[in-house]
């Protein structure tokens, strides 16, 4: 158990770690051979924020274990909105533009809808890990493709700034690019042990465990960055981080994992897992409404998000150590 656990702590810091170096080394590599820097920020750096949930998803479900990969997954989302957007508006109110209630959140709240009524029959088979691999490639598609008509991008300044202060040569950057990859998958096997060799040592489910720990660990690079662009002003790059994650967890990350392996899933992920992640998704239209202005997630708001995060996750503990 003692070995289980070192695994995970050792596991969440080298995964937090090498995604943070792959990312480096593919927005770098992607630079050298011309990509604009609002593709890099959209595609490399939003693949490679997201990449420890599916590299962890993904080896969960080729490993055979569907609750880690859709409660890292769900989880990950949950975390997102309650925890970190909490605490993010806890250290800096973020400020909601119209655009995000007019198009992002719409979007994310019709995918959760899609999400939940796929989880309906009790499983994610390959079919609708497909359907949510394609709505995927679509949003992508439209999405790269509206941000290109734009003349000025936030996202594109800040990408070409952070590429001039992470600057280094072709070579060390496909270094960085394949080495992070490389430690990615060697990360995520040995957390995935671990949290297995955990929940069976305690008799907790995977899910459980993909909901908690996992969820939490794969979401530092979001947590991280949010602060950072919260502290500087920039709260589009903020909010956007969260609902970019959450959509790909959400499509990207279940549609690769269902694809390897179709997904049971117990009845208590669409009552208690998905109804929490609809209710914190559709509560961002309530709390970023500016009834009297622009709208604002204020400290008591991101106050209500943590509470609801710790409620939430002192249930689920309750689930498993309220049993007999």
């Amino acid at each position: 158990m003692i070995l289980a656990t070192a695994a995970i702590a050792f596991g969440l810091l080298l995964l937090v770690w090498s995604a943070n170096r792959f990312v480096e080394g593919s927005a770098s590599t992607a630079s050298h051979f011309g990509m604009p820097p609002l593709l890099i920020g959209m595609v490399v750096v939003g693949f490679g924020t997201s990449a420890p949930e599916m590299v962890v998803s993904a080896l969960a479900a080729s490993q055979g274990n569907p609750g880690i990969a859709l409660g890292n997954a769900y989880g990950s989302n949950i975390t997102n909105i309650a925890l970190i957007l909490g605490i993010t508006a806890l250290i800096s109110p973020i400020a909601v533009h119209s655009q995000v209630l007019r198009k992002e959140l719409p979007i994310l709240a019709l995918v959760t809808g899609l999400a939940a009524w796929q989880l309906l029959d009790g499983e994610i088979t390959r079919f609708d890990a497909l359907v949510l691999l394609g709505v995927f490639g679509a949003l992508m598609a439209w999405t790269i493709w509206q941000g290109m008509k734009k003349k000025e991008d936030a996202l594109a300044s800040e990408i070409e700034q952070e590429l001039d202060v992470l600057a280094m040569p072709l070579r060390r950057a496909i270094f960085w690019l394949v080495a992070g990859l490389v430690l990615l998958i060697v990360s995520s096997r040995v957390l995935v042990w671990g949290a297995v060799e955990i929940a069976h040592g305690f008799g907790v489910s995977d899910l459980i465990i993909g909901l908690t720990i996992i969820a939490v660990g794969t979401s530092l690079p979001e947590l991280a960055s949010s602060i950072i662009a919260a502290r500087k002003g920039e709260h589009d790059i903020a909010l956007g981080n969260i609902l970019g994650s959450n959509l790909f967890n959400t499509l990207a990350v279940v549609g690769i994992a269902g694809t390897i392996q179709p997904l049971a899933v117990g009845p208590e992920v669409f009552s208690r897992d998905m109804l929490v992640m609809a209710a914190l998704t559709l509560s961002l239209f309530v709390i970023g409404y500016g009834f009297r202005g622009q709208g604002r997630i204020n400290r008591i708001e991101g106050t209500l998000l943590l509470a609801a995060y710790v409620g939430y996750t002192l249930y689920l503990l309750s689930t498993v150590f309220g049993q007999p």
